[in-house]
């Protein structure tokens, strides 16, 4: 299957912190701004990006299939199992016991694993094989150095 895979086991998120400093105001990504605007915080980066620390995982992403939904390969997800999947959610789903990440599109009784980027293809489930949603994909990390 030509598609963005799960590639890492799912590491429970721990419930430890993870403090960093936070600049209050914004940067731009245009023009620069006066820096001045900021002042600092400490943030626990666990308590913003998860809800449910018992069913929250990181996962790691693999492929470009998910490229026009920015996540891209190597990106970590933050995958949430208590989150009820609805329609036009971005997923991890197991399809044939291998891992996928996909916008899940349900309509009419009927279910579909969409990809972000249209050179791959959609999953629509054939008969017989099985899709079970994972978990809910609420961020998506990305790592521009290591």
């Amino acid at each position: 299957m030509n598609s963005s895979l799960i590639s890492a086991t799912p590491i429970l998120a721990g419930d430890g912190a993870l403090p960093a400093t936070f600049l209050r105001g914004s940067v731009q990504a245009g023009f620069p701004s006066p820096a001045e605007d900021l002042g600092a915080q400490r943030i626990d980066l666990a308590q913003l990006l998860i809800k449910h620390s018992q069913a929250t995982y990181f996962l790691r992403a693999s492929g470009h299939s998910m490229t026009g939904a920015g996540i891209f390969d190597n990106d970590i997800l933050v995958v949430d199992r208590a989150i009820k999947p609805r329609n036009t959610h971005i997923v991890v789903a197991i399809v044939d016991g291998d891992f996928t990440v996909k916008q899940l599109y349900q309509r009419a009784g009927r279910v579909k694993l969409k990809a972000a980027n249209p050179t791959y293809p959609d999953i629509t489930p054939k008969d017989g094989q099985t899709i079970e949603i994972w978990g809910v994909v609420t961020s998506a990390i990305k790592q521009f150095t290591v």
